[in-house]
């Protein structure tokens, strides 16, 4: 045996392993059988055994045996001991190279080596133990021996040992060596457990018992460790749990008769580990796993077979359906039979009382199956219904104990708690299906459960649920599509989520209650929301909040009520109040994620859900003051400042009934300035704890005007203020940081003053004085007569130190200018190395503290006294004010730095230089003029006469040029500096212009600028555009516009400037720099935008005509507006901007309109209705782009522009309205005299409207007939004709004919209805004021009655109007003209022309016509009374009084005046969004109503067809008929004409079954009452295919098809349909039926079907039409079948096709739907056995063809 193993069996197999596993199996079996007849056991122990385990152990990196193996082994193993010693491993490769060199070829080669293959390793050790323990069983061989069978157990013992161990190794191995463990080694390890629980090994030096139990709990360990590594892992680990269910199922049961009792299991069901792992199984995001997870739970419940359906229950169901039927909808009952065929008969039934743990299992596969598998109509016919049922079966179980009669793993059910926690798991797996409409069935089906008829089920809901999938569930934007629609930011989702969210917060104590709200407002930390998604969230928040205020169980008060004492004294009151404050901080976070959704209304509508949370689980005294100062914070400024939105909300809730929190912040101030830094370290701050300590006073100043309610509560911080500002000044008894921090605090105050004045004064001015009416009830106590006073008395607080301010400020200032000695210049290692920014100063740290200090002190110097002297006039602050220009002229005549900590120290006072002149220049008076002038020997005295400012200016750019150029800062320090020097500029700049508006007149000094000066700054603003940096764009973009401002004013006031105007040279320099400065920037910001528009279309300039055009080419002017409006087509931004300046502009300067016509075009052309809602809130929230859009043209329309602004649109409407605005110019100007802006005006408008004329009717696109709705074409058509209409006020004698001409041509061409109107409308106003025109022109049209229908619509339309809107002189005369010409109209064919001329023609008659009494009708003539009783047939007849009241009195608010204005154009839009702003027209209101009564009018005559034809069936066939109408049992079998008249409504080729052979003349006959019907239909033309169909042609040709119809209406992918078209004509179907015949135009579509839609009849059947063809065709007696996988459907290869058929295919994805699955026969599918289960639909289709043909030719 050991000659055989080595020389032949080990060759053999390693030889025929890989090549032939037949053999090797055979070879092994054989072997092994050998083994077992020998008893060789010990051989097998002595050689393959440990090789086999030594090649697998190498392979796993190990170097030998485990210390408690039986088979020891290691790494250098030679198994002499065991071999013969003739047969050495040099014998053994001799062997091998032996049997190699005579079975194999020369160049296959194989290893020398003994050790075997990792897998074959594998292999053979499970043949050994199979044979192992076949022989200890005694079941293979029966004359084996009693010994034999007692070693081949030890042997088997010991084997099963040591691969037991190192299979649990295996497991934590690579995913080769955990496959082949699965695979190979734990099938037959569990098989040996199955045998016996129990195995008596010998390890070496002790006796050990391998037992189940054991064995397969360190199993589950080792798929526990798998589950927490990954995805592959988890599926082995299923993998395991599959193999382990499979086999130790059968044996819980079994007996061990060696023991004397039940055998000892592990019950891996007991564990509740196992069901948590099988529920993120059933969620896992891959099919497999969750199919893995299914397939483990449905074997654990023994539900893996076959469900049946119970005959008992079905029988109570019928019993129950015949019962009351009819309170059973179709599609329940219909969802009762389908969930029973699932194997799901108990819950069909309602009144079942005993429903099981196992029921409920059944209940819940069968759901979790229909998700996986099942197409959307399964999952929404029967979903509801199942989940309501489920849950009033646990309605009693909410206090039960689980069953004892039932098993344990059953009992995982038998609790109201258990219960929802399986029914997460299907909720959960619903809301993230990857078919949306099941993701949305799913989640409607949750939020429609009405809990209140569940008793208190809603709180069983799993929390963890809740908090996640159900809230990132309803963060899918599928369940919000109405949200944002108009503005209004809700939908039913959320509703009803919130509502349910209330209810689930009531059953929990306030605890409870708190830290839910916590963990719920935390979800945006991990998971990002779309819009409608937070808002949802922030619904469901403020509704839980709410929620145990509105609970109203009375039980659960009484809870609440008695665990409240308890709560409080056995909780510490700190960790209460802890919980309120993590909650408070979780909100303000919730709010600042607003922020990214840029909508204002949205962001409002947040924050006062959130702050009515807030109010209602907490006071404002419950948190610290710090969170709560973070909260308020959070909040827009918008909505809590003066007059803001939520200020009333902010304020009650702050002030509570005690004073704690006032309190709090009264001694914030104290607390603030008198935080003391560590002893033991210097005192040094930067940046950014400066702008730390900023933000803190900040948010404190802020809700301190919230919190306030008298302005007593203001006298402690006032006397705070005034006790400390003097002594903090010359830091008596202070820590060094008290003054920065003290400067900040006022800072601070004053800016929050400023602004609340600010607010105040802009709200007076928009009128809004009425505060009673604006916020009833709101708490603003500070307002008019008080706020007042309260800054009086803070200005004199401000005053009583203000000389000790300016004192300080003067010392701490000396750093800029003296010379710097300290000890220590080494940078910090922080900065050290890096190129800084505005917060990392290069300087040291105690020198960047005294800059800092310095900075600080002017700042609040600055805005000290920009507040007093706005606030107090009267006051005197010359001290500060000469300070200031001290410190100003100082600082810009400092020596040029000579190292780069003095760069940086005059970048510092640079700084401090811009915040001082901002400041100075906006408290400019007479005052400081003379402050000035007093003062003036400070500067050059050379500068004595000339302009008083030139001196100043030249010695700023001269040094700081120098810094910048000095080569001493770093780049990005440099660009600080240079944004420094723009923003000092643009203050000195404007100096002029606060002074002109305050009356100050220069006396020593002619100008405050020279020419010389503004040139020089004019051309350097212009040579730093191009390279401006972010920071500097609008300071330089501003200071553009003010030198313009100052260049153009020497015409109006010679102090100002002496400056001598722009020049085309400069303008030209000015307008490339721009353009490259607004194509580098930032197109999304509103301020750089408007900032360029306004300093470069500056209004200066705009009025010169060599700007536009120059040397017979565009001038600056001109190239720039059009780059600007080219580049805006892309910006919308852009565009939208320009076109509010640039109209402005025009209408200020109408002859520079010629030089634009292009650019109107383009306006004109552009914009659709979508809103930019960050638009609007970037206006609201930025302080610069207010400003910047504010000093933009002035609104033509404000009204307009408020409704527009948001819009592309707004571009357009700017354009209409500045015509508009022309033309009242144009009237106003003509009525005084013809002068040249008359003609300039009344030019450009003509101009326009002729340009825009020959766009219409020559342009290749907008003259097209043929277009699309909606199209580019479509929209373009629209904007035209709106902007002609508004155009037609210029139409003057000159160019009318040129009009109508144009005008005509269009009409007369085809056109959809929305651009008609506004022809009529232009053409209604030309005729108006053209009255002579009515004869010439349009009542020769009116008589042209070879006009298309639609065109004389129009003509009818116009004439009408002409002549109820004509003025009473002309209006009788234009009825004489155009009354006969319409009449004949009234007797058209084409019913939409008869309809709407009927209503036009009754608007005359009933105007203009006198009352018919007797007596007038007596002296009337014949046409007079004939007119007159047309009109009163017109208005008595029902008919036309139907038609009339469709119309909603359209006419009578017709104007046309107002029709032709902006306001009557555009102001759709508010209301109906309608596309393009187009309202719904009079001859799409007549068109429709006419469709509609017709519909009426055909099912009336089709009943009556069907009526009169079964009764001249009866008479014909007599007794034959009613025998058939017996058997079948109804009469609605035999309809043949109501067929017919559905057929020519629905576009469907006839077939041979149309017309019965049983009648052919029955229902031809025109002398029957039948063929009146028809007679009377074939007014409209729709028979005529009918009565003259090609008879027995057409029935031969159809004979030769099959009589298969497939019904394909519900795809709609070309190449499907292609494919599905090609099939039909190899198998001659009778015929295609598509939703659109216009596919076969498609060229995809004739490329894929090679012209078999010319050879295949194709039907049109729409979507909305399948229903009724299915019904015509059933009554033809077609059989109607859908190939759709249900419960109940028939496998395509048992089902016996009928003759006649029709088969309907579904959608692609989603299937057959449920209404049309009602209509089948018979549902047939295709037999699948792969995993996919889903075919291609034409495949699909394909395969059912082929097997109707191959049953058709058997027979």
């Amino acid at each position: 045996m050991h000659m055989f193993i080595w020389k032949m069996l080990i060759p053999l197999l390693k030889l025929v392993h890989t090549s032939n596993l037949e053999l090797f199996n055979e070879a092994a079996s054989l072997f092994l059988d050998v083994v077992t007849e020998t008893n060789s056991w010990e051989v097998l122990e002595a050689t393959m055994v440990p090789l086999l385990l030594r090649s697998i152990g190498l392979s796993m990196g190990m170097f030998q045996s485990e210390e408690l193996a039986i088979y020891k082994w290691s790494e250098n193993s030679t198994f002499k001991g065991s071999i013969d010693k003739k047969v050495s491993p040099t014998s053994f490769d001799d062997s091998h190279d032996t049997m190699v060199d005579k079975y194999t070829c020369g160049d296959f080669l194989e290893s020398h080596s003994y050790d075997l293959p990792f897998s074959m390793s594998c292999h053979i050790l499970t043949l050994t133990l199979d044979a192992a323990l076949l022989n200890k069983d005694g079941g293979v061989f029966p004359a084996s021996t009693l010994a034999s069978g007692s070693q081949a157990k030890q042997f088997a013992g010991n084997m099963l040992w040591d691969l037991s161990n190192l299979t649990l190794h295996m497991l934590s191995q690579s995913s080769v060596h955990r496959s082949s463990a699965i695979r190979f080694l734990l099938p037959f390890i569990f098989k040996a457990f199955a045998r016996d629980s129990t195995f008596n090994v010998a390890v070496p030096g002790m006796n050990e018992v391998l037992t189940r139990k054991n064995y397969f709990m360190k199993i589950w360990k080792s798929c526990k460790l798998l589950f927490s590594l990954g995805s592959l892992e988890r599926r082995d680990a299923y993998d395991i749990l599959s193999l382990y269910l499979s086999i130790s199922l059968p044996t819980e049961q079994y007996e061990d008769s060696t023991v004397g009792g039940r055998a000892e299991t592990f019950d891996l069901r007991a564990d509740e580990d196992f069901w948590n792992e099988i529920k993120r199984g059933l969620l896992d995001k891959e099919s497999l796993v969750r199919k893995q997870s299914l397939h483990i739970l449905k074997t654990t419940l023994n539900l893996s077979k076959e469900r049946k359906c119970y005959s008992h229950i079905a029988e109570e169901v019928s019993d129950e359906k015949g019962s009351d039927s009819h309170m059973i909808s179709k599609r329940r009952r219909w969802a009762q039979e389908e969930a029973k065929s699932l194997g799901v008969g108990r819950v069909c039934n309602q009144n079942e009382s005993s429903f099981t743990g196992k029921n409920r299992w059944e209940a819940f596969v069968f759901l979790y199956e229909m998700l996986e598998e099942y197409g959307t109509h399964l999952v929404e016919a029967a979903w509801n219904h199942q989940i309501m049922l489920w849950l009033r079966s646990s309605i009693p179980l909410e206090n039960s104990v689980p069953s004892v009669s039932e098993e344990q793993y059953y009992n995982r059910m038998a609790t109201a708690e258990q219960i929802f926690e399986w029914l997460a798991v299907l909720w959960e797996r619903g809301f993230c299906h990857d078919n949306p409409q099941v993701r949305c069935l799913i989640m409607q089906s949750f939020l429609e459960i009405e809990w209140e008829n569940y008793g208190c089920c809603a709180k069983l809901v799993p929390k963890d649920f809740i908090l996640g999938p159900l809230i990132r569930g309803l963060n899918d934007p599928v369940h919000h599509k109405e949200f944002g629609v108009k503005e209004i930011y809700s939908s039913w989702r959320i509703d009803a989520a919130a509502r349910f969210m209330c209810k689930y917060a009531s059953y929990m104590e306030r605890r409870q209650h708190v830290s839910f709200l916590v963990d719920l407002s935390s979800v945006p930390k991990t998971h990002s929301f779309g819009r409608a998604g937070l808002m949802c969230l922030v619904d469901c928040i403020a509704s839980a909040a709410c929620g145990i205020r509105q609970h109203n169980n009375p039980e659960v008060e009484q809870l609440i009520d008695a665990n409240t004492d308890l709560i409080v004294v056995e909780s510490a009151p700190n960790s209460w109040k802890n919980d309120r404050a993590d909650l408070l901080d979780v909100l303000r976070f919730v709010v600042e994620c607003s922020k990214q959704h840029f909508n204002t209304k949205y962001r409002h509508q947040v924050c006062e859900k959130i702050l009515a949370a807030v109010d209602s689980v907490m006071a404002a005294t419950d948190v610290p003051l710090e969170i709560l100062l973070h909260f308020i914070s959070s909040v827009p400024p918008e909505y809590t400042n003066y007059r803001g939105s939520l200020r009333h909300v902010v304020q009650k809730w702050l002030r509570g009934p005690n004073l704690q929190l006032l309190k709090a912040i009264q001694k914030f101030p104290w607390n603030f300035i008198s935080c003391q830094h560590p002893l033991d370290s210097p005192f040094t701050f930067d940046d950014e704890q400066l702008d730390a300590w900023g933000s803190e006073a900040k948010r404190w100043a802020r809700i301190l005007f919230l919190a306030v309610e008298d302005r007593e509560h203001f006298d402690p911080i006032l006397k705070f203020i005034e006790d400390h500002g003097g002594d903090v000044c010359k830091k008596k008894n202070y820590s060094e940081w008290a003054p920065v921090k003290f400067f900040i605090l006022v800072s601070r105050l004053v800016e929050e003053v400023q602004l609340i004045q600010e607010s105040a004064a802009k709200h007076c001015l928009s009128g809004g004085m009425k505060r009673e009416t604006y916020f009833p009830g709101r708490i603003d106590n500070l307002s008019f007569t008080e706020e007042p006073i309260i800054i009086d008395k803070f200005v004199v607080v401000l005053l009583s130190f203000l000389e000790e301010l300016v004192a300080f400020t003067k010392l701490s200032c000396s750093i800029f200018w003296s010379a710097v000695v300290t000890e220590d210049m080494s940078l910090p290692g922080s900065i050290r190395g890096k190129l800084g920014g505005p917060s990392q100063r290069r300087l040291p740290s105690s020198l960047c503290t005294s800059v800092l200090e310095a900075i600080s002190a002017t700042k609040t110097l600055a805005s000290t006294l920009r507040c007093c002297a706005k606030f107090r006039t009267d006051v005197v602050t010359n001290s500060a004010q000469t300070f200031l220009w001290n410190f100003c002229w100082k600082i810009i005549t400092t020596p040029a730095p000579k190292s780069e900590v003095e760069a940086e120290i005059c970048l510092a006072a640079y700084e401090a230089c811009a915040y001082a002149l901002n400041d100075l220049v906006s408290v400019f008076s007479p005052s400081s003029l003379d402050l000035l002038a007093n003062n003036y020997k400070s500067f050059p005295s050379e500068a004595e006469g000339k302009a008083l400012l030139d001196a100043f200016v030249t010695t700023f750019i001269h040094n700081i040029n120098n810094i910048i150029d000095g080569g001493k800062l770093t780049r990005s320090r440099r660009a600080v500096l240079i944004s420094w020097k723009w923003s000092c500029l643009e203050s000195l700049l404007s100096l002029p212009n606060y002074a002109h508006r305050c009356g100050v007149h220069l006396k020593r000094f002619k100008f405050f600028f020279s020419d010389t000066i503004v040139t020089q700054i004019f051309q350097d603003l212009v040579g730093s555009l191009e390279h401006a940096g972010e920071v500097s764009v609008l300071p330089i973009l501003r200071s553009v516009r003010l030198s313009m401002e100052l260049l153009n004013l020497k015409r109006t006031d010679l102090d100002i400037s002496c400056c001598g105007g722009i020049t085309i040279e400069m303008m030209w320099l000015l307008v490339h720099s721009s353009w490259i400065l607004h194509v580098s920037c930032n197109k999304r910001r509103v301020a750089p935008i408007a900032a360029l528009l306004s300093s470069v279309l500056h209004y200066s300039v705009f009025g010169d005509g060599h700007m536009h055009e120059f040397d017979n080419g565009p001038g600056p002017l001109k190239w720039f507006v059009e780059k600007i409006v080219e580049e805006g087509t892309k910006s919308p931004r852009t565009i939208r901007l320009a076109a509010l300046h640039l109209c402005g502009l025009w209408l200020a300067y109408p002859n520079t309109l010629k030089y634009y016509i292009k650019e109107l075009k383009l306006l004109t052309f552009y914009g659709s209705v979508a809103f930019d809602e960050d638009f609007e809130a970037e206006l609201a929230e930025n302080h610069d782009a207010r400003t910047e859009v504010s000093m933009l043209s002035k609104r033509l329309d404000p009204e307009l522009t408020d409704v527009f602004i948001n819009t592309e649109l707004y571009a357009r409407v700017s354009v209409a309205v500045l015509f508009s605005r022309l033309a009242d110019v144009a009237n106003l100007v003509k009525s005084t005299a013809r002068d040249e802006e008359y003609l300039a005006v009344i030019g450009s408008g003509k101009m326009f409207l002729l340009e825009l004329l020959n766009s219409v009717v020559n342009d290749k696109d907008l003259s097209k007939e043929l277009y699309k709705k909606y199209s580019a074409i479509h929209r373009r058509k629209v904007r035209a004709w709106q902007m002609i209409c508004v155009l037609s006020r210029f139409v003057d004698l000159d160019i009318v004919e040129q009009v109508t001409s144009s005008l005509h041509t269009s009409i007369c061409r085809n056109n959809l209805p929305s651009v008609r109107q506004y022809l009529e409308t232009f053409a209604i106003y030309i005729y108006l004021n053209f009255p002579s025109l009515v004869s010439q022109q349009l009542v020769p049209l009116l008589r042209n009655y070879d006009l298309r229908p639609q065109a004389l619509s129009s003509y009818v339309f116009i004439a009408a109007n002409v002549i109820l809107h004509g003025k009473k002189v002309t209006q009788f005369g234009h009825l004489d003209e155009l009354l006969p010409p319409i009449v004949p109209l009234l007797t058209s064919h084409h019913h939409t022309l008869r309809g709407f001329t009927q209503i036009l023609l009754y608007q005359v008659l009933q105007k203009l016509l006198p009352d018919s009494n007797s007596s007038a009708c007596d002296s009337m003539s014949l046409e007079q009374r004939c007119f007159v009783d047309l009109r009163d047939y017109l208005a008595h007849n029902s008919d036309c009084a139907r038609l009339r009241a469709s119309m909603d009195s359209y006419l009578a608010f017709f104007d046309p005046v107002k029709s032709i204005s902006p306001a009557g154009i555009f102001t759709n839009r508010v209301e109906d969004l309608e596309f393009e702003c187009v309202p719904p027209t009079l001859m799409d209101r007549v068109i429709d109503f006419l469709n509609d009564t017709r519909e009426d009018l055909r099912s009336s005559m089709a009943k009556d067809a069907a009526s009169i034809k079964i009764e001249s069936i009866l008479i014909d066939e007599g007794p034959k008929c009613s025998e058939i109408l017996k058997s079948n049992g109804r009469q609605s079998v035999i309809q043949p004409q109501e067929e017919l008249l559905y057929d020519f409504q629905r576009k469907i080729t006839f077939s041979n079954n149309d017309v019965p052979d049983s009648a052919p003349t029955a229902f031809l006959d025109k002398t029957t009452s039948y063929g009146s019907l028809l007679a009377m239909a074939h007014e409209d033309q729709l028979l005529d295919q009918l009565l003259h169909s090609r008879g027995l042609i057409v029935e031969k040709l159809k004979a030769r098809r099959q009589q298969i119809i497939l019904l394909a209406s519900l795809i709609d992918r070309i190449p499907n349909l292609a494919g599905l078209a090609r099939t039909c004509e190899v198998f001659r179907a009778a015929a295609l039926a598509v939703a659109d015949k216009s596919i076969l135009n498609d060229k995809q579509f004739q490329l894929i079907s090679v012209t078999a839609e010319k050879w295949v009849p194709v039907l049109e059947v729409p979507v909305g039409s399948m229903k009724a063809f299915l019904d015509k065709k059933k009554q033809e007696g077609f059989a109607i079948l859908g190939l759709e996988q249900t419960a109940n459907s028939v496998a395509l290869d048992q089902y016996n096709f009928p003759t006649k058929t029709v088969l309907v295919l579904g959608r692609e994805k989603e299937g057959i739907p449920v209404e049309i699955i009602h209509m089948l026969d018979t549902c047939i599918e295709i037999p699948q056995l792969g995993v996919v289960r889903s075919l291609n639909v034409h495949v699909s289709g394909a395969i059912a063809l082929w097997e109707y043909t191959r049953q058709q030719r058997s027979q």
